[in-house]
């Protein structure tokens, strides 16, 4: 009975009472616009986030309509102390920018020198004029698919993950049972009719997410991976024996050429991921078989693979449909910026509490290992490579500074 008596008196306290929360050591001004590449629907804080931000002394500026198609509207926004605004250049004045696709390059014309952005890296559609236009004017940039947690995990990839894993199977099942495109069978099959083959390379969140959907319809799954202990992980998550292998080329070969819906989910720590289906092996599969590359945005684990879009998502190639679109979470955009803004408010927070952004990138390496622009110079290794730029160490140029 006390239990519900002081949750009531919670509930009727004002709003001023509620906001009592401690004050950041140093406060951010924190930029939203509004999503206009990519075909993004998903918006980087949501208002709950922008509630507890501001009551910390932390200032969010949001351009207009930018929460609109993940349904949080701008009155939602205002209500939680953010100041909308109805021009870009507001949005890019604030020292910290927040963006759930990569900035276009009309956008990096907007960006002052000693920024710090925080956005999705897509490999596939980088140059090395987007990259120079970066160090040129100065830019901290990280990759939120870089961005580690102590435990050595990446958050805001396990809650996509999570998110791709369950929509690529009901993708899958969509393209597999249209029967103009692709072959007009139900993915797990009926009494008397076999169920459609799924097979699965990468065993990680991803992987996981997909199994359980694909079983739960009734399909028959195979999941490849070279790490035996993710295997191992799986089954004993799935709670059921599963066939598994090891990326053994021919194994894979023989598995796809009977597949009926292939998904790879194959993440990379650093840069590009591996590239494990060859050409040739794509032209021994079945026509109207379904390939979806949830690695895309990181290079895409199909020799095949090229970056598509919501508007038009599938490719075909050697009779084989593709599905190549790399914000696979924007068809649910609501339940996503959710997952984005619940990561990316706490590590907002603790930059205030340390005294600034700077600080929290010296004291947390997991920051660290998400920035590929500081100040000017490149710090992500591979890129350095494949565009055939100067690579500096970001350990150095933070002892340096230091």
């Amino acid at each position: 009975m006390t239990e519900i008596k002081s949750a009531t008196q919670w509930s009727l306290q004002t709003q001023s009472e509620r906001l009592a929360l401690d004050k950041a050591k140093s406060a951010l001004r924190i930029g939203i616009p509004t999503e206009t590449g990519f075909q993004e629907n998903r918006v980087a804080l949501v208002p709950h986030s922008v509630y507890n931000l501001v009551a910390r002394g932390h200032e969010v500026v949001i351009e207009s309509n930018a929460g609109q198609k993940s349904n949080f509207s701008d009155h939602e926004y205002s209500e939680a102390g953010a100041l909308v605004v109805y021009s870009k250049e507001q949005v890019y004045d604030c020292h910290v920018i927040l963006k759930v696709a990569p900035p276009t390059k009309e956008e990096l014309s907007l960006f002052k020198p000693n920024q710090l952005l925080i956005s999705p890296l897509h490999l596939l559609k980088m140059d090395s004029e987007y990259i120079q236009q970066l160090r040129q004017r100065r830019v901290t940039a990280l990759a939120m698919e870089y961005l580690q947690d102590e435990d050595g995990s990446f958050p805001v990839v396990r809650i996509m993950s999570e998110i791709a894993g369950l929509a690529v199977v009901h993708t899958g099942a969509e393209l597999l049972s249209d029967s103009k495109k692709g072959k007009g069978v139900l993915l797990g099959g009926i009494t008397g009719v076999p169920p459609s083959k799924v097979v699965i390379l990468g065993s990680g969140v991803v992987a996981e997410y997909a199994t359980r959907a694909a079983l739960a319809l009734g399909a028959e799954v195979r999941i490849f991976d070279d790490k035996i202990h993710r295997l191992i992980r799986i089954q004993n998550r799935i709670g059921r024996a599963l066939y598994t292998s090891s990326l053994n080329p021919i194994a894979i070969t023989q598995e796809l050429m009977t597949a009926d819906l292939v998904i790879g989910a194959i993440h990379s720590k650093t840069g590009r991921t591996t590239m494990v289906v060859t050409e040739e092996m794509v032209m021994q599969m079945k026509s109207g078989s379904v390939i979806i590359d949830v690695s895309i945005d990181q290079g895409g684990c199909f020799e095949t693979s090229e970056i598509t879009s919501h508007d038009s998502p599938t490719r075909l190639v050697h009779g084989v449909i593709h599905y190549g679109v790399p914000n696979i979470a924007s068809k649910v955009a609501h339940t996503a910026s959710m997952g984005v803004s619940n990561i990316l408010t706490p590590i907002l927070q603790r930059a205030g509490d340390l005294g600034g952004m700077e600080q929290m990138i010296y004291d947390h390496k997991g920051l660290r290992n998400a920035i590929y622009t500081y100040k000017g110079c490149l710090t992500n290794q591979y890129m350095a490579e494949r565009f055939g730029i100067k690579y500096t160490n970001l350990d150095l140029l933070l002892t340096s500074i230091i």
